[in-house]
């Protein structure tokens, strides 16, 4: 299990594991095109897995950890995008 920090202003995503800096990334790049919030569904396509219940699944209990923990906000259910303040890789807002 990994261990998901809370975040703070100058944290560095380099502290969270590959998978959940993976969903930082692909939520980040959308919100800096102005495109909006994700669903786990849309994250799953976008990272090539198959769209099954099963990685979607894994993939919102990430999504949600990451919202726990002030990394990600859910303006709607099941949509997610960057939580105010958090920005690039290197942390920092």
């Amino acid at each position: 299990m990994s261990q998901v920090p809370v975040w703070r202003d100058g944290l560095a995503w380099s502290v969270l594991s590959v998978d959940y800096q993976r969903i930082l990334t692909v939520l980040a790049d959308r919100a800096r095109l102005g495109q909006g919030p994700l669903t786990c569904r849309e994250m799953a396509a976008s990272f090539g897995m198959d769209v099954v219940p099963a990685r979607v699944e894994a993939l919102r209990s990430k999504a949600k950890r990451l919202v726990a923990r002030g990394w990600l906000a859910e303006p709607a259910p099941g949509r997610f995008t960057p939580a105010r303040g958090v920005s690039g890789p290197g942390g920092g807002s």
